[in-house]
This record gives C-alpha cells, sequence and structure tokens, in this order.
C-alpha cells in the first residue's frame, strides 16, 4: 500500500450529508473483485446521466475538480451498506483523503484498509474547509499526517486526531497484509519449531 505522509492537492466539495455506499459506487458494479478500474465509477449516477454522458454540473465533473485528490464532504459520509469497493472506488479515482463531520463507522474503518485517511472535524472547521473548496483551482489544501494539520489555501492551519495505530499504518503503507509481513521472521521462527518439535504434523 502506498504511503501517505504529505498530501497537497485540490480538495473538491461535497456539501451533501448522508452520503451512502450506493452513491459512491452504485452496485451495479460491484462484480468486479480487482481493486483498480472503478474510479470511473465513483458517483456514476450524479456524474453520468442515463445515457453515460458527463452531468456538467457534478463537481468532480467541473475542469477544476477533474484531479481531485481530497473530498471535503457533509456528515455521516459512506453510511449504507458495508461495500469495500467505496474505498476502492474514491482511491482510484485518485482521492487519498475526505474530511467530513462523521463517517459511517464500517466505511471509516476500510479507509484505513486502502490508504485513504478519513478525517472527522468538527463542523464549523468543515465549513471553513468547505468554503476554501469552494475555490475551484485555487482549492489547494496540504494535510500533514505525521504532524496532524491541514493547511488551507490562506495558510490556516488546523489540527485533527488520528488513532496512532492507525496513524502508523498510513504513514508506513502497511495494509493487513503488510502488518502480518512484518512479522514474517518469527512466523518463520515459529513454524520451524513447529516443524522440529511435531514433524507429523
Amino acid at each position: 500500500m502506498e504511503k501517505f505522509e504529505k498530501l497537497t492537492g485540490i480538495a473538491a466539495p461535497l456539501p451533501l450529508i448522508n452520503v451512502d455506499t450506493d452513491m459512491i459506487i452504485p452496485k451495479q458494479f460491484l462484480k468486479t473483485i480487482q481493486r483498480s478500474g472503478l474510479g470511473k465509477n465513483l458517483f456514476d449516477e450524479m456524474r453520468h446521466d442515463a445515457g453515460g454522458k458527463e452531468i456538467p454540473g457534478f463537481v468532480l465533473n467541473k475542469p477544476a475538480y477533474r484531479n481531485a485528490r481530497i473530498l471535503v464532504a457533509g456528515d455521516n459520509f459512506g453510511c449504507g451498506s458495508s461495500r469495500e469497493h467505496a474505498p476502492w472506488a474514491i482511491r482510484d479515482f485518485g482521492i487519498r483523503c475526505i474530511i467530513a463531520p462523521s463517517f459511517a463507522d464500517i466505511f471509516f474503518n476500510n479507509c484505513f484498509k486502502n490508504g485513504i485517511l478519513p478525517i472527522a472535524l468538527p463542523q464549523g472547521d468543515v465549513d471553513k474547509l468547505m468554503d476554501d473548496a469552494e475555490r475551484g483551482a485555487n482549492a489547494v489544501l496540504t494535510v500533514d499526517l505525521e504532524n496532524q494539520t491541514i493547511t488551507g489555501p490562506d495558510g490556516g492551519e488546523i489540527r485533527f486526531d488520528v488513532d496512532p495505530f492507525r496513524k502508523h499504518c498510513l504513514l508506513n503503507g502497511l495494509d493487513d497484509i503488510g502488518l502480518t509481513l512484518e512479522k514474517a521472521a518469527a512466523i518463520d521462527s515459529f513454524e520451524a519449531q513447529a516443524a522440529q518439535s511435531r514433524p507429523w504434523v
């Protein structure tokens, strides 16, 4: 998994509450088990009309936000069913950080496992960042995970909290497999001892 240390990029505003996982990645795109390729279907029913053409007014279709790396959203982001395809689609689109007043628990946990940093902030701070995000091409934020700060285009700084273990995993690019591989030497030693003491197994 790619490390997350400091991210500087365009922030896209999505001032909607209760954005559920079916809005993030509609059910017809859940047939794949591949993590890549879903970015084109992110927010499909909001981004495209029934004929598959882009809806110009949707934020990620606007030229200024096509390469957004950060999403500033409303309360209860990621609610609904527990599909892991939702963070897969977000990550594949190129978004590495989501800022909102609150997240659904399962989605929140899945973000960390897929290299995305979800940041929960008080509504007042989210409102300020939403205002920053509405500046179009000038909506550049810097998210510094090590120092746990978000810096706006005017230099204003907001601090955020993050669980220390999850912070460690993101800074070092460790998903569940990576965490297991960190213990590879201990696992190999245990298996070698087990093979000697119980050769019949």
